[in-house]
């Protein structure tokens, strides 16, 4: 038991200084990147003079936006204002926990891993709601009310597909569902979909779910500058809103991360000649190659409104997920 507790203690931190780091880095990366990403589609430069191609750029945005005064206006619910972001924050950081970065290597190999990933991702709901409704500014709680309906109404399809990978690969643990792809279906170079035809459409039905969940474009009403300023982070300044700042790319890199889990092999190399590259490298290129899929898409598209939003969901992504899951059975039971 002595020796347990002291694995314990020792890991537990560990590997929340790694995931921290991990997030803080992938918020700098991801907004350089979506800078570049915008201007080379739109025949530009992008940020070019502090550091080599303006790499230094958003660093000295994080600097400047730390030291900046954190201001709390009258009328506002100063105990849940306070208290918001850091739920957002948590939940978002908490997901990166069970998420296998390597083989047999997660934070914490839960055998309900992916039920626990869920979980905690709709928490963030939470967060979001006390953001708005605290701020005392009616765009602020416009803002979290759209998010709020958006991210539990996409969670339907996702969860649905979810069920139908946790189906096939007959476990909720993480590291066995990257494990249970070998040698699927449809296997090009180690991105697979299982053994299972209709987890290719799974998989195109929770990317596009997944938009929605983090309030990326097409899916971004609850950030719509031009009806509601900034959404329900409209009242938070400095630190409080550098967290849901990174929050935000955080919840990019994760979903990345769970469709390359669930769908495309993990840390699984995409040849086996090349398994002598560390599993990590694979993971990261992987969600990250996810990650730019969804830039490209927010150069490319127009914004719905929110009765279109709503009718994706209810009226195509959910009947679509439920096929999955019934004819995904079929076939496990017939053929699989």
């Amino acid at each position: 038991m002595t020796e347990l507790m002291q694995t314990f203690w020792f890991w537990a931190p560990f590997s929340a200084v790694v995931i921290a780091i991990v997030v803080t880095v992938n918020a700098l990366l991801s907004v350089y990147m979506e800078r570049k990403v915008s201007a080379w589609m739109q025949d530009r430069l992008g940020p070019m003079e502090n550091g080599p191609h303006g790499i230094l750029q958003t660093v000295i945005d994080a600097v400047k936006l730390l030291l900046k005064e954190d201001i709390i206006a009258r009328g506002i619910d100063r105990p849940l204002f306070k208290l918001a972001p850091y739920i957002v924050f948590g939940a978002s950081f908490a997901i990166f926990a069970v998420t296998p970065f390597a083989d047999g290597h997660p934070a914490a190999d839960l055998n309900v891993g992916i039920f626990f990933a869920l979980a905690i991702s709709a928490f963030v709901v939470a967060g979001i709601m006390m953001a708005g409704w605290s701020s005392n500014n009616k765009w602020s709680l416009y803002g979290a009310m759209r998010s709020v309906a958006q991210a539990v109404s996409y969670e339907v399809p996702i969860s649905l597909v979810v069920l139908a990978v946790v189906m096939v690969s007959g476990s909720m643990s993480m590291q066995e569902i990257c494990v249970s792809q070998a040698g699927g279906f449809w296997n090009w170079h180690g991105l697979s979909l299982h053994h299972n035809p209709f987890l290719v459409l799974g998989f195109l039905i929770y990317f596009i779910a997944s938009l929605a969940e983090v309030n990326r474009t097409p899916f971004d009403l609850p950030e719509a500058e031009s009806e509601l300023v900034g959404g329900y982070h409209t009242e938070y300044s400095g630190m409080r809103f550098a967290l849901f700042f990174l929050s935000e790319y955080a919840n990019m890199l994760a979903v990345g991360m769970l469709a390359t889990v669930l769908f495309l092999g993990g840390w699984q190399p995409l040849h086996p000649a090349l398994g002598f590259i560390p599993g990590p490298l694979w993971l990261f290129g992987k969600a990250y190659g996810f990650v730019l899929l969804q830039m490209w898409i927010r150069m490319t598209l127009p914004r719905l409104r929110v009765d279109q939003l709503m009718h994706v969901c209810w009226k195509v992504l959910v009947p679509a997920a439920m096929g999955v899951l019934v004819l995904g059975g079929l076939w496990e039971l017939l053929i699989g």
